[in-house]
């Protein structure tokens, strides 16, 4: 018959994800390994501080914890935002727009049956959904050749499934730098923990753990902001995906229609 042709954007996979996050996660025990080896006695607890009670830190809200991660996560935040932004928006549209008029189809396919091109065509302008804006055309070219015929019903469905497809591609974008951003954040903080410790030559297990867990957050947000876009995008892709696939449904029933005798 026909394909449908749809725009694909260019994604990071998850090997590509999962390679990524290993690099930093080897980085990161690599750097505590190191300082094992170099300071093993900060590990040691000695025999007079055992029994010294170690009060219990404050909680930290969500909120504060967030801004612990730095600047970082201010790009990562706005990526967030347009990644929700876009997948509101898109699924509305999508949902909207790929409506079908069932009764319209009924009558449709009922005109065509008994070969009543007039009441066909009246059918379809009763209504404005994608179903009747597409056949329309295929009507235009009753009488032409088949391949005629399905090419203009496979144009109209491809401007249809375009538009649709607007705006997607910044998920794919999304999905690729968010996780990188909060990596690059990560890498950065460990980075300048180590320089701290080669100027003051002041090294504690506080200091090196509170420095860490603050980094490791732009890592977190990056992967959950990219896991998002990267689902949403396939989300609405699905979504495209039934239309085109009813669409194309409906064409080859249409073809068979018109190349039946009238009854």
């Amino acid at each position: 018959m026909w394909c449908i042709a749809q725009k694909k954007v260019v994604l990071l996979s998850p090997q590509m994800v999962l390679t990524s996050k290993s690099l930093i996660v080897f980085l990161f025990y690599f750097f505590i390994i190191k300082i094992l080896r170099l300071y093993p006695m900060l590990f040691l607890l000695q025999a007079d501080t055992v029994n010294v009670p170690v009060e219990a830190g404050e909680g930290l809200s969500l909120f504060s914890l967030l801004l612990k991660g730095g600047w970082v996560m201010i790009p990562i935040f706005l990526l967030s935002f347009i990644a929700v932004y876009i997948l509101i928006e898109r699924f509305l549209y999508i949902k909207n727009n790929s409506r079908i008029d069932e009764g319209v189809v009924r009558k449709f396919q009922q005109s065509l049956r008994q070969a009543d091109v007039s009441n066909a065509l009246a059918s379809l302008r009763t209504s404005s959904d994608v179903y009747s804006r597409i056949f329309q055309h295929a009507m235009a070219r009753l009488g032409r050749p088949a391949r005629d015929i399905e090419s203009q019903i496979e144009s109209a469905a491809n401007i249809e499934i375009s538009a649709m497809h607007k705006n997607m591609n910044y998920l794919g974008i999304i999905a690729g730098i968010a996780p990188m951003l909060g990596f690059i954040g990560t890498i950065s903080g460990i980075i300048r923990i180590f320089y701290n410790i080669s100027v003051t030559d002041n090294i504690s297990i506080g200091t090196i753990s509170e420095g860490l867990y603050e980094k490791m957050i732009t890592s977190a947000a990056g992967l959950i902001v990219g896991i998002f876009a990267y689902t949403a995008y396939h989300f609405l892709n699905g979504m495209i995906d039934n239309f085109a696939n009813r669409i194309e449904r409906e064409s080859f029933d249409f073809m068979n229609i018109i190349h039946q005798p009238a009854k």
